[in-house]
């Protein structure tokens, strides 16, 4: 059986090239199979709970505010876990770490399927969370070192694949699994994927990794306090009123006093616990930049969406998880188109197309009215995924292009970190603005609906009702409900095109790749 290995004790990262090399091309495929697979099984527990909230709302008995920490906790636990994966990494090694992670991954998701409870569910997904925080960053770490140096744009590709289906398609899976079995196979699915991941892993991954290093408990807990708490925020605080509750505010400042000490202090120690010191490189840190707005608006569109289907059109559940797969098989499909050039055309330019293509399908979706048919629905997110999907693979390029192959780790940590915050960014910004818009749009459209409109009073003439009647009442309230709503989906999608276009004009602030030099891409 093909293995790879690596000598014990060795720096991260420093013998990627000969772990290539002593690969077969069937060892590889089943390699790459299991990091996938896992990393999509990771990605899927992201979404696939959120279609499944009303009925968790029955069985845990508790109400709707309660029930979003299912969500909350999740993340929460996932953005605070990431950052620690550089310094597990040297501490237990590649493999045992993986190992360790998809297990607990797996006996976590057990234990929230036989949840009763809200607090037995809250704590078993802050552990899932936890556990599953070092998937990404561990398996993007695997396909770099087993792809040679020609081949790391397909290996992006490919692993962008997973990386993009899992969130997208999490509604999706989570939809057909709450309709037609129970709620709680949303968690049991991963128990038959995870083994099978953990077989591939065991007899295929023989990556070591470890290194010296030590724990620096300060930055630790700032990290922790920062990250965590500034999560809660950006997930609890539309729901709160921001800063008019006193919770949120003072997690927030909480929050960023503790993240502007674990930044400094990471700076000053160049520690192996998220080491943001690495964004003095600047290709990575215009590549995180880039990538944390380019998640917001991926991640706000992929929230308000489902809202505009199920609420304003009438979608069942499951029809609505059908209408999003598009997005993401496109994406997959475009980057399995373009595995094999991602090495030879210029990632800037490829970048350039995908958020372009991303604005324009955006524009398409400000066009909207109640009248649409799939037709309006469908084609804006297949251009988004095609977009998507020539976004990813090559800003992993850039990012790392001008980054010390020993980096790598620590630069997907920080990747990794900025792709899931700059997610929760863009969901908050997205639900605040739309919110807001709908809120004023109401107050604006119904202030002209005065008894004295005579064009109110002609609809009401032509059926045959007084302006007074309960009847006509209740129907021009549902329509100034749907007008107003309508006009604040309209407006974000607008929002959220211009935020796209803010991005193209940054690609050239990206250094080329000098001449000669190894060349480490990573995942996000």
């Amino acid at each position: 059986m093909a293995e790879l290995s690596q000598p014990q004790h060795a720096p991260q990262g420093a013998s990627s090239e000969d772990a290539s090399g002593q690969l077969s091309d069937r060892a590889r495929l089943l390699v790459t199979i299991a990091v996938m697979l896992s990393a999509i099984m990771v990605l899927l527990d992201m979404t696939i709970a959120n279609v499944a909230l009303p009925h968790m709302m029955g069985a845990l008995g508790v109400t709707s505010d309660q029930v979003t920490w299912v969500l909350t906790s999740y993340s929460m636990a996932e953005a605070i876990f990431i950052p620690l994966a550089s310094f597990l990494t040297l501490k237990f090694g590649v493999r045992r770490l993986l190992l360790i992670s998809v297990s607990g991954f797996i006996i976590t998701s057990a234990l929230c399927g036989q949840a009763d409870g809200i607090v037995e569910m809250v704590t078993f997904r802050i552990m899932q969370g936890a556990f599953g925080a070092a998937v990404i960053p561990l398996s993007q770490s695997i396909m770099v070192q087993i792809y040679p140096e020609n081949q790391r744009g397909k290996a992006m590709a490919l692993f962008s694949v997973g990386v993009l289906l899992g969130p997208i398609l999490g509604p999706t899976l989570g939809g057909i699994i709450t309709e037609n079995m129970d709620w709680r196979w949303i968690f049991y699915v991963n128990l038959p994927i995870g083994a099978l991941c953990l077989a591939l892993l065991y007899f295929f991954v023989k990556l070591d990794g470890r290194g010296q290093t030590s724990i620096d408990w300060p930055l630790v807990i700032a990290m922790a306090i920062g990250i965590g708490l500034l999560q809660m925020v950006l997930d609890r605080g539309n729901e709160e009123s921001w800063f008019e509750s006193n919770t949120i505010l003072l997690s927030a400042v909480i929050s960023a006093c503790a993240i502007l000490f674990f930044v400094a202090r990471s700076w000053i120690t160049k520690g192996d616990i998220a080491p943001i010191w690495l964004l003095r490189d600047r290709n990575l840190a215009m590549s995180c930049i880039v990538m944390a707005g380019f998640s917001m608006g991926m991640f706000g569109i992929t929230q308000l969406q489902p809202m505009m289907l199920e609420q304003l059109l009438q979608y069942p559940v499951d029809t609505t998880g059908f209408v999003m797969a598009p997005r993401g098989l496109t994406s997959a499909i475009v980057l399995l188109a373009m595995a094999r050039f991602m090495d030879r055309i210029d990632a800037r330019l490829l970048i350039v197309i995908g958020l372009a293509l991303n604005a324009f399908g955006t524009f398409w979706m400000t066009q909207y009215s109640l009248d649409i048919n799939l037709y309006w629905i469908l084609l804006p997110s297949i251009i988004q995924g095609a977009g998507m999907g020539l976004v990813f693979a090559p800003l992993s390029q850039l990012a790392y292009a001008t980054l010390a192959p020993k980096d790598t780790v620590g630069g997907a940590v920080v990747f990794n970190l900025c792709r899931t915050i700059g997610g929760s960014f863009g969901i908050s910004i997205v639900n605040t603005y739309f919110s807001r818009v709908q809120q004023q749009e109401w107050h604006e459209l119904g202030g002209a609906l005065s008894p004295s409109n005579p064009i109110l009073q002609q609809a009401a003439q032509a059926q045959g009702q007084q302006i007074t009647d309960p009847s006509f009442l209740i129907q021009i309230q549902n329509l100034l409900h749907q007008q107003s709503t309508l006009t604040a989906f309209v407006y974000t999608f607008g929002f959220l095109l211009i935020s796209y276009l803010c991005l193209i004009p940054l690609l050239a602030f990206f250094k080329p790749k000098p001449k000669g030099q190894s060349q480490a891409p990573m995942g996000h």
